[in-house]
């Protein structure tokens, strides 16, 4: 061994060396495939081989979902943190801090306002990696602030589950989400304002049994697993096995507890469209008379066609009597 090979070579090395990220490549949880990064972003995170929808962070589902990736964030109401002073393994607000920290956000939902195929919209878009995405008060008010912004701008209200259900750290508080935002989606309806939602992987417990199944048009991305328990959950209460594909976005379509399976490409062309159909329009096109002929009015004196006895009697019921001969037939008549 040289002084060249054990001193000059790993200087050398150690100039010429370039940092290589870890998450150039990606593996897809269903097929197991190797995906590159810009492959992945390309595919807008679906897998190219096996067509499984991965999931999304809040703000890359909004920049997916509106026109041109344009679109204005909402200011959330503050909430009460940690109201029960709630303790397992962990703090709660350090399970908060933690999230906060990893995600970047506040809590689980970003609400978010601009144009969907050239239509207003409000959307709602819940983060499952913030806790489960999991329902708490302030995931109540994000959602009740989303309605009041549609209701105020005339726009429709679409919201993107991706939930685990109630925050069991928030307890009754929680579960009282569930009634606050069913009345909310209320309120949007009264209004006269189309809801849309956008089912994820997954949409369970307290979400699908509130908002999330209130819908006036419920589309899916495909393989997402939507229900209220889990299915070892349900196995065990009703102890037989469940059927293939249980609780899949594909089963409840087949079902009719959803109304269409929309791959993630397709998701904003879909929702435009469906924003065209629901939403009415603000202002109507005048009618355009420039083409249209007008007969002209007939010249003063001049004579005016009648239509003849046969034309005439076309629209006339059938057993009608003609008002001359009617006169005629009573003048006629004997006089007691």
């Amino acid at each position: 061994m040289s002084w060249l090979t054990n001193f000059v070579r790993p200087k050398l090395q150690q100039l010429v060396r370039r940092e290589t990220p870890d998450n150039l490549w990606h593996q897809c949880p269903s097929c197991s495939q190797m995906i590159f990064h810009r492959e992945l972003e390309k595919q807008l995170h679906v897998c190219p081989h096996c067509g499984h929808h991965m999931r999304l962070d809040a703000k890359r589902r909004l920049g997916m979902l509106f026109d041109e990736g344009q679109y204005d964030l909402a200011e959330l109401p503050p909430v009460p943190v940690d109201p029960l002073k709630f303790r397992d393994t962990k703090r709660y607000t350090d399970r908060l801090k933690e999230a906060q920290s990893k995600t970047g956000y506040q809590d689980a939902v970003l609400v978010a306002s601009g144009r969907i195929g050239g239509h207003g919209a409000v959307v709602a878009v819940f983060d499952f990696s913030f806790l489960g995405g999991s329902m708490g008060v302030a995931v109540g008010e994000a959602l009740l602030e989303a309605a009041r912004l549609a209701v105020r701008d005339r726009a429709a209200l679409i919201v993107v589950p991706a939930s685990g259900g109630a925050r069991m750290q928030e307890g009754i508080l929680a579960l009282m989400q569930m009634p606050r935002t069913t009345i909310a989606v209320a309120e949007v309806k009264e209004a006269g304002l189309p809801y849309i939602v956008i089912i994820t992987d997954p949409t369970t417990g307290g979400v699908s049994a509130s908002f999330a199944m209130l819908g006036d048009i419920a589309i899916s991305e495909p393989g997402a697993a939507i229900g209220f328990a889990g299915q070892r959950v349900i196995q065990q209460t009703i102890r037989e096995t469940l059927p293939e594909g249980f609780q899949r976005a594909e089963y409840l379509l087949q079902h009719g507890m959803i109304d269409m399976v929309v791959p993630r490409s397709e998701l904003a062309a879909t929702v435009g469209r469906a924003l065209g159909l629901l939403c009415q329009r603000q202002v109507e096109e005048p009618l355009d008379l420039t083409d249209m002929e007008i007969p002209a009015a007939p010249a003063e004196g001049a004579p005016v066609a009648e239509a003849s006895s046969e034309e005439a009697g076309e629209n006339e019921p059938e057993g009608a009597i003609d008002g001359a001969e009617e006169e005629e037939a009573r003048t006629a008549a004997p006089r007691s």
